[in-house]
């Protein structure tokens, strides 16, 4: 099963689990405040090792739109497949919430078909 590191805690994840949702069960309140859909960015971490080369379009696009692309990736649009370290950049604590937002699904949503990082990028 994959280790996950998340802010100095590791713990082991299920394969295939939503990033966000496996970060939830490590115990970090990260931000979902669109619920896992690719909408705000809140869910948003940065990754010391074991960044996946695939990306949804959505992530992407979102991330290019934001301009935070190249520095962050949204944890909605991600399942933990191997091993991985990142920091969570935006938790209930450092926000100042009175929530992380509406529960994501277990599965990625809008659309969880992934491409290749460099394609994307090669064709944009």
């Amino acid at each position: 099963m994959p280790m996950l590191t998340v802010d100095g805690m590791t713990a082991e994840v299920d394969p295939s689990t939503r990033l966000v949702l496996a970060i939830e069960q490590s115990g970090v309140n990260i931000g979902h405040r669109c619920g896992g859909n690719a909408r705000c960015t809140t869910c948003r971490v940065e990754f010391v090792t074991g960044e996946p080369l695939t990306i949804t379009v959505a992530e992407y696009n979102k991330l290019k739109d934001a301009g935070i692309y190249g520095q962050y990736r949204l944890s909605c649009q991600i399942c933990v497949q191997h091993d991985m370290e990142l920091r969570s950049v935006m938790t209930l604590e450092n926000q100042g919430w009175t929530d992380t937002g509406p529960p994501p699904a277990a599965e990625v949503t809008p659309d969880s078909a992934t491409f290749l990082i460099a394609e994307l990028d090669a064709q944009r």
